[in-house]
């Protein structure tokens, strides 16, 4: 039976009291992310997500209107909680190189936790214009806040620390390429030196 078909005959689905609408929506993801965690994203399918969730596909469809859609709502959520956990942690660092530091290191242990997880997701399609753009605002929103710390800890001038800054942080993703050429402990210890090489070497000339 043709899914759009398949959809019309089905019974209504009242929503569960005992949950909110977002915390059924959060449970839905939750359910598709164990499907993609267990290696098998192309397993991910609107009736899957039900089944593993514990509830009928008509409910699924009151959140997602197709699977395109789920699996872009699983990679948003992702992205912007990994976002939200650098955040906080470059946040906490005293100084504009501990803010590198803890990029770095989080970014390399994200790789190591999440990135089968968003390498899947992108394969299969849950990397849409919208949420390309949404990385381009957090992208832009870092570079300003590394540049402002930069400019008032070290006395740089603003045009010149957002340009270091935007090259320093646009590396990151070369090195996650070369961890994933040989994804050890050993490897990316290796490479967070070598960033933080880079960093000094860029802020020290600058400050001259």
């Amino acid at each position: 039976m043709p899914e759009a078909i398949a959809r019309r005959v089905e019974p209504e689905v009242v929503e569960s009291p005992r949950l909110t609408r977002r915390e059924r929506r959060d449970a839905l993801l939750d359910a598709a992310v164990e499907i993609v965690t267990s290696g098998d994203v192309a397993a991910v399918s609107m009736e899957a997500v039900a089944e593993r969730a514990g509830v009928s596909r008509p409910l699924v469809y009151k959140h997602f209107a197709n699977r395109s859609e789920l699996l872009a709502a699983v990679y948003r959520r992702e992205a912007r909680g990994l976002h939200l956990q650098l955040a906080r942690e470059v946040g906490a660092a005293e100084s504009v190189e501990g803010m590198f530091r803890a990029l770095i290191d989080g970014a390399l242990h994200a790789a190591d936790e999440r990135g089968r997880v968003f390498a899947a997701l992108r394969s299969a399609g849950g990397w849409n214009r919208e949420l390309r753009h949404e990385q381009r605002v957090r992208d832009i929103d870092t570079v300003r806040a590394f540049a402002a710390r930069a400019e008032r800890e070290l006395g740089i001038a603003r045009h010149e620390a957002t340009a270091a800054t935007a090259t320093l942080l646009a590396t990151i993703e070369p090195v996650l390429a070369q961890w994933r050429l040989r994804p050890t402990r050993e490897h990316a210890a290796l490479l967070e030196d070598v960033y933080m090489g880079m960093v000094r070497g860029v802020l020290d000339e600058l400050q001259r």
